[in-house]
């Protein structure tokens, strides 16, 4: 008997050890007396260094926290940022959506469709692409085309916001990023032998980006390709369209091959 009452109590010492060293080992929250104020403080001295991780966990704690008022509303667009320079574009954007659908009106809300558009204007670029000099419109151009959007939902919306001119001078660039994309598969069609595919696909780069440098680039596919597929007709049309617009163009001599390697977005 004694020995059973021996064993339960040494049982009874060692669970209480237990519980003693795992509260032990529990962390003090440190912002749990922080007002909202001492919590927005914290957090964007942490955005401002850096420290995007911490930075994310305090403007979380400050919006459950004081889910009312200005403070709250803050972080939100706070997270949105944050995540954006972290690089998580998947984050950055799910928090941009939640906040436009939860304050549609809210006097900063052009701020966050202007950073909708530089989330996706900046979806996987690198510092690796420019030393690998990969051509940025070789890329899927889908983000390209969300950016456009969000671009343009500013300016449509807010046109006199202090966003929209950097807006306008980014739409121009994806413009021509789009139609430069658009000439790269046509290109391809044309290098496969697939050459109906590669004079549709210029055209209309011709008929929808008509403004970009690339339509030289363009016609002069679609002079080829009409040439490879037998239709004298259209091919001199094409020529003739090419002549009228670009008198000085040597692309059709060059074989399609600009002579000029550096790629126009290095400006950018």
């Amino acid at each position: 008997m004694y020995k059973h009452s021996f064993k339960a109590l040494l049982i009874a010492f060692m669970l209480s050890l237990s519980a003693c060293s795992l509260l032990q080992m529990d962390p003090i929250d440190e912002t749990r007396d922080w007002s909202a104020s001492k919590l927005y403080s914290e957090a964007k001295d942490e955005l401002n260094a850096g420290g995007y991780d911490k930075s994310i966990q305090y403007f979380e704690k400050l919006e459950s926290r004081y889910p009312f008022g200005t403070y709250a509303q803050q972080a939100q667009m706070e997270i949105a940022y944050a995540h954006y320079r972290q690089g998580d574009q998947a984050q950055a954007l799910a928090a941009v959506e939640r906040f436009i659908k939860l304050h549609p009106n809210h006097p900063n809300v052009d701020y966050m469709y202007y950073l909708r558009g530089l989330i996706n204007f900046n979806d996987k670029l690198s510092i690796f692409d420019f030393i690998a000099h990969q051509d940025l419109t070789e890329r899927d151009p889908k983000a390209a085309r969300d950016a456009f959007d969000s671009f343009k939902t500013l300016i449509e919306r807010f046109p006199n916001s202090k966003y929209s001119a950097d807006a306008r001078d980014r739409l121009a660039y994806l413009v021509n990023a789009m139609a430069q994309h658009d000439v790269h598969v046509a290109d391809y069609y044309f290098r496969r032998g697939a050459y109906l595919a590669a004079a549709n696909r210029a055209q209309v780069v011709v008929k929808d980006y008509s403004q970009t440098p690339v339509v030289e680039d363009a016609l002069v596919i679609m002079v080829r390709s009409y040439d490879a597929l037998g239709m004298p007709e259209l091919r001199d049309d094409a020529k003739r369209v090419l002549k009228t617009n670009f008198p000085n163009s040597d692309l059709l001599a060059s074989g399609g091959r600009r002579k000029d390697k550096n790629p126009w977005w290095k400006l950018w």
